[in-house]
């Protein structure tokens, strides 16, 4: 063999051995860092499992390689598109984009894209669809917010389709790898306590749709709330609303011209206090001092309202953010999700809305 075309092949062999001549995979990554190439995939995807010394070596060998992590390439071994859908069947349109905010605080830089699918829970072909969607654009995963969240065929579908999700509710209805819990009737507890408190006794209670859980645990925990102050819920006091603003209202309407009317009044979120605000306003009545009110969610227009709105203070954007690190956690294809249950424990945000009735 010719020394020129030795000199040719010896050149051909040192490109293809040598990281430093060709595109960087993460295998180099891995051996640089010096750990296993599933923490170099969990640091990639933004999992919480990783230590920040550990997290930190990984990344300076990714920047000293120049490797670039191909989405497309990493989907299609997952069997899956680097999209997280959030699927929900939720009237608040405050709590779905605090939601949305929530997963793309998680999935920034990570490849993966945020998809929105609304559903119709009512509808008669509602699981036919959520399977045809997963089906036909294969989801890396799905966040649950209720009342989705609540819907057990639904879980048992995705269960059978092999779709990764994680639920979030006010009862834990999964294994904690798969939920975020709120812990709604702790909350509703607090308003009760804290109206009573101010020496209110006769309390009304507008609650949300019974097909949510949430409005189920929040009024069970409104009415705990007011037995600790020796107060009995009367059923008269009681309406039914569907989260949303004009349902809100509406009911508002019915209790205040509605025989005695209350002092005050608990929504069962701040959508529908604020058609409470709008109902008082109609029927000249003055906040706080003819009738307090109280909302649940603290949504941004709560303390923008005035007077500012008491109400009981969820997450909303930090639940998203923690419900999609759950699903990026899995991305390595391990059952790398959380051995503990990730809880959210409401309080109460007490501003000018309430006040000792007069």
């Amino acid at each position: 063999m010719t020394s020129t075309r030795r000199s040719k092949l010896e050149e051909l062999v040192v490109s293809r051995a040598s990281p430093e001549r060709r595109k960087a995979t993460i295998n180099d990554v891995a051996a640089r860092a010096n750990v296993s190439k599933k923490t170099v995939s969990r640091v990639i995807n933004e999992s919480p499992l990783v230590r920040s010394s550990t997290r930190e070596r990984v990344q300076d060998a990714i920047r000293e390689l120049g490797f670039s992590p191909d989405p497309q390439a990493r989907a299609l071994a997952l069997g899956r598109s680097f999209l997280i859908a959030l699927v929900y069947d939720n009237p608040n349109p405050q709590y779905v984009v605090n939601m949305q905010h929530g997963i793309l605080d998680a999935i920034d830089a990570t490849g993966f894209q945020l998809v929105l699918r609304p559903c119709d829970r009512s509808a008669p072909n509602y699981l036919e669809r959520v399977s045809e969607f997963i089906t036909q654009h294969k989801p890396f995963g799905l966040v649950l917010p209720p009342s989705v969240s609540e819907d057990e065929p639904l879980a048992a579908l995705l269960r059978q389709l092999g779709c990764d999700y994680v639920r979030i509710a006010s009862l834990p209805l999964d294994t904690p790898n798969r939920m975020v819990r709120t812990c709604d009737a702790e909350g509703a507890s607090q308003a009760a306590r804290h109206l009573a408190a101010l020496g209110h006794k006769r309390i009304a209670h507008i609650h949300g749709p019974k097909s949510f859980l949430s409005a189920h645990e929040r009024q069970a925990g409104f009415e705990t709330g007011l037995r600790d102050f020796g107060l009995v819920m009367e059923p008269s006091l009681v309406v039914e609303g569907s989260y949303t603003y004009e349902s809100g209202q509406r009911a508002a309407e019915r209790l205040l011209y509605s025989g005695k009317r209350p002092t005050a009044i608990f929504a069962g979120n701040d959508e529908m206090a604020m058609g409470v605000y709008l109902a008082a306003r109609r029927a000249n009545l003055k906040i706080p001092e003819d009738i307090s009110i109280v909302g649940f969610d603290d949504t941004p227009v709560a303390a923008r309202m005035w007077p500012p709105m008491t109400t009981i203070r969820l997450p909303i954007r930090e639940m998203g953010q923690r419900a999609a690190r759950l699903l990026l956690s899995s991305a390595d294809l391990e059952d790398a999700g959380a051995s503990t249950e990730i809880t959210f424990s409401p309080e109460i945000v007490v501003r000018e809305s309430t006040a000792p009735p007069s």
